[in-house]
């Protein structure tokens, strides 16, 4: 296997994206609700949450493979992964738990925005050392 480290994290991130999809499903079934939130404030809660996992996690995902391909060192690639793994179950539990600031929605969106940041920035200092 070419990306061994992503496909671990990129894995345990899919299974908790199914956790949270899963919890939509329950949340509409409970509420008798088919399509959209249905004016319900416990599935447009989940569906954010769903929602902002699928917006801001493939594309951590995406950096750590092209960085992971390009030669960035395990414990790089296994600091990313686990941070973010950590920063998405701390946001789901926060915005499922208020749909107001919370310290879990607060520290998780930071930590998603410093990680995205962050391997951004790894991957066009690859670019350029490499083009150089």
């Amino acid at each position: 296997m070419a990306a061994p480290i992503t496909a671990l994290w990129g894995g345990l991130l899919g299974i908790l994206m199914l956790v949270l999809a899963a919890r939509v499903v329950q949340a509409r079934v409970s509420e008798n609700v088919v399509i959209g939130d249905g004016g319900s404030t416990l599935v447009l809660q989940r569906i954010r949450v769903h929602g902002n996992f699928s917006e801001y996690v493939p594309m951590v995902v995406l950096l750590m493979l092209l960085l992971e391909l390009g030669g960035a060192s395990a414990a790089l690639l296994h600091a990313i992964g686990a941070s973010l793994f950590v920063a998405r179950v701390l946001h789901a539990f926060g915005l499922s738990r208020s749909s107001g600031p919370s310290f879990g929605r607060f520290v998780g969106t930071v930590a998603t925005f410093v990680l995205l940041l962050a391997a951004s920035v790894l991957a066009l200092y690859s670019y350029w050392s490499r083009a150089a």
